[in-house]
């Protein structure tokens, strides 16, 4: 199962907790659709990014996604030219969620070659051009991009060349190599990573990340930040998955964390400091709670 199908079933479950809130959560979703077809960033301004969470954050309600004005949006990138990494594996996440199908062949190949000219000496993937040393990120959301096209990068096996270098003396990753500490969202990455991989996770990450989890609730980013945040709490619960004890362990004080967060307008905040709503941490926010409520 690909990272995007893997991580909709779980944030299908999210209405489980939300219960009455639920048609807010998607009437929000809605209004942060833009008249072109695309899903509307902070700036007001429709974005693949922000698409992306758009369309799962409606199909995680099991609501329609309005496909036929986002298809013809989608066909003005063509095969990606001109966009960078991150929005090229945006682009192949939003066709993969209103169909395939609707997206030729030919063009899923050149959009996969430009995805492959990002891989790094090491084996891995980064989101910048030209690096030498891959991220946790590059990699994950490349390893996604290919699975959204039906396909697997070459050579899939290396990446995890590129995982060894980024391991970090405490036990985690971090995204950049040589690092003293690990990071949550890297951390969350690579143990991501390892499942589809078929890898055995290292148990010493494992116990790195639900320490990441404050007593009173929510992820740090990184050990010793000042907050939380949503971003943090919903990938590690992810990467946790399958591993009840360790979701037992966090689950009553997650629940009130992300209880905080929540807004009547319907979106969930980033974190306590973020006073704007938007799709992606809403969609987020389904995530984290899909996990706890299973």
């Amino acid at each position: 199962m690909s990272f995007r199908l893997e991580m909709l079933q779980v944030a299908r479950v999210a209405p489980k907790l939300l219960g009455e809130a639920t048609p807010l959560v998607a009437e929000f979703l809605r209004s942060r659709w833009h008249a072109s077809g695309g899903v509307m960033d902070r700036n007001e301004k429709p974005d693949l990014y922000y698409t992306v969470f758009g369309i799962e954050g409606l199909m995680a309600l099991q609501q329609p996604v309005p496909a036929e004005s986002v298809r013809p949006w989608l066909r003005t990138f063509g095969s990606g030219e001109g966009l960078d990494f991150v929005h090229l594996c945006c682009l192949a996440r939003c066709w993969a969620g209103i169909g395939l199908e609707d997206f030729p062949e030919p063009s899923r190949s050149e959009l996969a070659e430009r995805i492959e000219r990002y891989r790094t000496p090491d084996g891995g993937y980064h989101q910048a051009p030209g690096r030498k040393n891959g991220s946790a990120y590059g990699c994950l959301i490349a390893w996604g991009g290919y699975q959204d096209l039906g396909l697997l990068p070459p050579d899939a096996l290396a990446i995890a060349r590129c995982m060894d270098s980024l391991e970090t003396p405490d036990g985690a990753w971090s995204n950049e190599p040589g690092l003293p500490i690990g990071s949550t969202t890297a951390t969350a990455a690579m143990l991501s990573l390892y499942r589809h991989l078929q890898m055995p996770a290292p148990p010493a990450s494992v116990e790195w990340l639900v320490r990441q989890c404050l007593p009173s609730g929510g992820f740090l980013a990184v050990p010793g930040a000042p907050v939380p945040d949503l971003l943090s709490t919903a990938v590690a619960l992810h990467a946790l998955s399958g591993n009840a004890a360790a979701i037992a362990r966090v689950k009553e004080p997650c629940l009130d964390f992300i209880d905080t967060l929540w807004s009547a307008a319907g979106g969930f905040h980033g974190n306590w400091a973020d006073d704007f709503l938007d799709p992606e941490y809403t969609y987020y926010g389904l995530l984290a709670l899909g996990h706890l409520a299973l």
